[in-house]
Parts: structure tokens; C-alpha cells; sequence
């Protein structure tokens, strides 16, 4: 059961198509046309929906940007449109619109059911949506870190599993690992650092400065420096307010505010205003009295000893020495050293954490080793199983004596983790190096697929490697470009017959140029220029009937009126058709 379905796609201004909408079916859809003719334009138009790199390359020329729109059929429950209506998009009566702009200039645009959305967001959608399979796609097959999570995908749980707890470990160690060779390779630096710090809180514990000294020395020795002046001023205002001894006669403040006080005093009963004025002189005579009185106490206290001059500048030139080095005040001298002081205690306690992170690596390197042994276990036994379907396949594919298998190895490595007694490199999938091996025919020593595969067997590898994940972990659209590259005959029909048999359970769209894929097609698609060299609406039709007949004669004889062709052509629609039944 199809659980989505790509119905259609609408392409304008992207490469040789000028504006095209391309029709598609569930069951099986093959895309023919001549070389040239935009027919891998299809496949483009579909990694650009689900969030492909844009290249503003593929804008036609004239135009000012390429846009591809898609119409995808998809149940409410589907954990796809569960994710874009999160995004906020909406579904069109049980459809996902989705499309993407790509300006001349390099611009990219996304939209997801009427919403704009970040490309990234379609990437993820395409993850479950479709699995697309060009020639790229068989070249990435060769590197063996696309073999490894070809089987790790293969395997399921029995590796995703493991393979989660071990790189939380694998990034831990990392973390740990790279905090312990920092210690101990900057274990010098460190050292000058802390006998610094040393240094600098010996020199302020021995000068023991006091929060606000530096303000309250530098108030003293400003008095200290004008000690005449102060005494000579403070005699002479307090001979102003309370008069001088050795000047009985001399007129001071407090004896006229005296006199005043008096003179009113008589005469307050007379007059509630006269009276206020008189309590306000009264009030003005005892302030001046209590002045006078601290002007006196003022001179008396006050200490013109050079000598403590002298200790108060010493002091203030030790702190200074410390304001030149350490902060521009004594506030932020002790900050310092409160700062200072925290800091060595950690330069300090370097030791004691060498020991905690190197028992926290050697735990951690001890834990990889066993989570790899564990994933070692897993990939072995799943590459067993998986080597046994794919060869299983290829014998469906015209490949009935070839046989697939995997190589796990381990590297040694005197700084790698412990698995199974031997010390092996490890990195962030663990242990193992997975090797697809291909044994076309018998008594061939199986080889490297990138050495033991011709062009049509990887094609024939490729498709039988997806048929087996369609089994375990399928997704509902197949989008194939040119999988029957270096195919014919035989190996050819086969191809198509699988991808029939594929398109049973999911929507199989393949980009072909041979005529044995395309018979089997439920549906066969033709992509055409005009005569100006452009894909347009009328550019990509449904074939049916005779029309069919005509370009299935074309693809096998370069000759749609040929009769020798078009009974080829017969015979090939109605053996498809018998086996489809069948």
C-alpha cells in the first residue's frame, strides 16, 4: 500500500524546460525522450523540492529565476504531515504543496503548503518521502562510509542502539580527552602563571591594605601638608565668633548677637513678631557658641607632627605600588586578589584533576571498547543477512552467479580502545571498516565494488541494495535516474521486471533510455523539445495506444515507423503485461 504519492510537479525556466508539468501516477512511471531532451531535468526538479543545493547554473537563460512546484498526496497521520503542519503549513484536500525558487543570482526560496519554511525542513520531509538514485548516488555507494551506514540502516535497532550510546561516550571522551592534553601540554605555562599569582598576593598580604585607605590617607595628608594654614584660620575665625583674650576690647560676633538678643528681649511682650525674632537671635547665638567651641577643639586636635607626615606618605607609596600593578584603586587591588587567589587554587589543584580526567578517559575509552564490540557484533551479523538478500536480488537482476558480501575490519592502533584483545582506531561510528564486496561469477575473488562492478552491474548492486531496504525500511516514492546505465538485453528486462515488482508497494518513477525498463512501466511519460530547443507544456505527455508503440520503437531502432521496430516494440508490451499478471 502506497502510503504518498508525488501526483505532479510543475517546472518553468529550469534548463531546457520553459514551463512543464510533469503528470505522475502511483505503480510504476517511466520518463523516455531523446538525449538531451530535459528528461534528467525531472530528477533535478525533485532534489530542488526536497531541499537539494540550488544552483543558479540551472536557471534558463533569459529568465529571471526557476521555480518548481509539487503536489504531494499524503495521509493526515503521516509523521510528514504532522512535521509540515507544525511548520504551519496546510494541506490542499489531503495534499502538500511544496515549492522552490531559484533566482538567476543564487537566491533560494521554500514554501510548504502555503507557509515559507527554511530548505532544511524539506530536506527532513525527504527523508521519509522519497529515495532518490542517479549516478551520483551509485559513486557515493563505492565509499565505504556510505557501506557502513548503508548496514547500520540495514540493521535497525540493533545497531542505532549501541551506535547512540557510543557516541555519547565517543563525544565525552573527546571533551575529556582535549581538557587533560591541555592541562598537561600547557603545564609550563601554567606553572609561570601560578608562581605570578604567588608573587603578586605575597606582595598585597604584606602590604594588608584596607578597603578605602587610599581615599581616607590621601584626606590626611592633604591636612597633614596644611597644618599651619588650617590652625592660623581656625584661630582667627574663633577670635571672630567668640573674641580674643589678649583683645578685651575687639568686637566679636557672638558678644553683637548678645547684645541683640538683649535689646529685643526687653521688648518681646509688646509684639508676638518682635518675640520670634528674638528666639531666632537666641537660636543664632548658641550655633555661633557651638562653632566657636568646635573651631577651638579643632586647633587643639590638630596634628602638625612631621613625623606622622612622613609614615602617611611612606603608606600611601606602598599602596601606590600596588595601584600601578594590580588595579587603578585598593578596591580593585583586593578585587585581584580575591581573583588571584580563586585562579591558584585551581593552577593549584591541576594535579589532583590530571588524575580525575585521566580515571574518567581510561573508564570511558574501556566503555567505547565494549559499545564497539557490541556494534562489531551487530554489523556482522546484520552483513550477513543483508549480503544474503542483495545477492538473493541480483539473481532476479540477470546476475544469477554473482555474490555480495561484506568485509568488517579493525585497524590496529596503539592509541585506539581494546576490542576483543587487540588495541584497534576508533572514531565517532566506532570501530569498524565495512567493505562491500562483489563476486560477479563464480571462482572471482570477491573484490571492492568500485574495483569488481562494471558500470551496469553497480546499477544492478544499486537497485538490488534499495530493493532490500524497501523490505525493511521503505519509503513510498523511488525516483531512479539512469539505474539501467551500461544495461542492455537480458539485464535490461530484468531491471524493468524488478522495478515493476518494486512498484507493488511504492510509487517507482524511473528516467530510462531503454526500451525493456520502459515496458513495464504502468505509465510511460515523454519529455520532447519544441523546435526552439525548449521542454514546454505540451512537452511532456502521457504516452498511450500507438503513441507508446512509436517511442518504444524510437528507443529500440532509432526508428518509430520501422515494422520490424514497432513488432518488437508489440512484443515487448505484451510480455510485461504477462508478467505483470502473472
Amino acid at each position: 500500500m502506497v502510503l504518498s504519492v508525488l501526483e505532479e510537479m510543475r517546472i518553468r525556466s529550469l534548463g531546457v524546460i520553459d514551463d512543464a508539468v510533469v503528470e505522475l501516477s502511483p505503480g510504476f512511471t517511466a520518463v523516455t525522450g531523446e538525449t538531451g531532451a530535459g528528461k534528467t531535468m525531472v530528477v533535478t526538479s525533485l532534489g530542488l523540492l526536497l531541499g537539494g543545493r540550488a544552483d543558479p547554473a540551472l536557471v534558463r537563460i533569459g529568465a529571471e529565476k526557476a521555480v518548481v512546484e509539487g503536489r504531494i498526496a499524503l495521509p493526515k497521520d503521516a509523521s510528514a504531515a504532522l512535521r509540515a503542519e507544525e511548520a504551519g503549513a496546510e494541506l490542499d484536500d489531503g495534499a502538500l504543496l511544496v515549492s522552490r525558487t531559484v533566482s538567476a543570482e543564487g537566491r533560494s526560496r521554500a514554501h510548504l503548503g502555503g507557509r515559507s519554511v527554511p530548505v532544511g525542513l524539506l530536506a527532513e520531509l525527504a527523508d521519509e518521502l522519497v529515495a532518490v538514485h542517479g549516478q551520483t548516488d551509485q559513486q557515493g555507494l563505492l565509499k565505504q562510509s556510505r557501506q557502513r551506514e548503508a548496514l547500520d540502516r540495514y540493521a535497525g535497532d540493533a545497531v542505532a542502539v549501541p551506535l547512540a550510546k557510543y557516541g555519547e561516550a565517543y563525544k565525552r571522551l573527546r571533551v575529556v580527552s582535549a581538557e587533560l592534553e591541555e592541562i598537561t601540554t600547557r603545564a609550563r605555562e601554567r606553572a609561570q602563571e601560578a608562581d605570578m599569582l604567588r608573587y603578586g598576593l605575597d606582595e598585597i598580604a604584606a602590604v594588608e591594605p584596607r578597603p578605602g585607605e587610599d581615599v581616607e590617607l590621601a584626606e590626611e595628608a592633604e591636612r597633614l601638608g596644611h597644618a599651619e594654614a588650617l590652625a592660623s584660620a581656625a584661630a582667627a575665625a574663633h577670635a571672630a565668633l567668640a573674641g580674643n583674650p589678649e583683645d578685651p576690647e575687639g568686637v566679636d560676633a557672638s558678644t553683637l548677637v548678645a547684645g541683640a538678643h538683649r535689646a529685643l528681649e526687653a521688648v518681646r511682650s509688646h509684639d508676638p513678631a518682635l518675640a520670634a525674632l528674638a528666639e531666632r537671635i537666641g537660636e543664632i547665638g548658641i550655633l555661633l557658641g557651638d562653632v566657636a567651641g568646635e573651631l577651638a577643639g579643632y586647633a587643639d586636635d590638630l596634628d602638625a607632627d612631621p613625623l606622622r607626615l612622613a609614615a602617611v606618605e611612606e603608606r600611601r607609596a606602598a599602596l601606590s605600588a600596588l595601584t600601578r600593578k594590580y588595579g587603578e584603586d585598593v578596591a580593585a587591588v583586593l578585587a585581584w586578589a580575591e581573583r588571584g587567589a580563586a585562579r591558584l587554587t585551581e593552577l593549584d589543584g591541576d594535579d589532583s584533576r590530571i588524575e580525575e580526567l585521566t580515571a574518567e578517559r581510561d573508564a570511558l575509552r574501556a566503555e567505547l571498547g565494549g559499545l564497539a564490540q557490541a556494534l562489531t557484533d551487530a554489523r556482522t551479523e546484520a552483513a550477513e543477512r543483508f549480503a544474503a538478500a542483495v545477492t538473493a536480488e541480483l539473481a532476479s537482476l540477470a546476475m544469477p552467479h554473482a555474490r555480495v558480501s561484506f568485509a568488517i575490519r579493525q585497524t590496529e592502533d596503539p592509541e585506539g580502545v581494546e576490542v576483543g584483545g587487540r588495541t584497534v582506531a576508533y572514531g565517532p561510528s566506532g570501530v569498524d571498516e565495512v567493505e562491500l564486496l562483489l563476486a560477479p561469477h563464480p571462482g572471482a575473488p570477491a573484490r571492492p565494488i568500485a574495483k569488481g562492478a562494471s558500470g551496469g552491474e553497480l546499477s544492478r548492486v544499486m537497485l538490488a541494495v534499495e530493493v532490500v531496504f524497501a523490505g525493511t525500511d521503505p519509503v513510498p516514492t523511488y525516483l531512479f535516474d539512469e539505474v539501467d546505465a551500461g544495461v542492455g538485453g537480458k539485464a535490461a528486462v530484468e531491471i524493468g521486471r524488478r522495478l515493476a515488482r518494486l512498484a507493488k508497494t511504492a510509487q517507482v518513477v524511473v528516467v530510462t533510455h531503454l526500451p525493456q525498463v520502459a515496458a513495464f512501466a504502468d505509465r510511460q511519460l515523454l519529455v520532447e523539445k519544441t523546435n526552439d530547443g525548449s521542454v514546454t507544456r505540451s512537452g511532456v505527455k502521457v504516452l498511450e495506444g500507438e503513441e507508446r508503440i512509436r517511442e518504444l520503437s524510437r528507443m529500440l531502432a532509432g526508428q518509430e515507423d520501422s515494422e520490424t521496430a514497432r513488432a518488437h516494440a508489440e512484443e515487448l508490451l505484451a510480455a510485461a503485461r504477462a508478467d505483470a499478471a502473472g
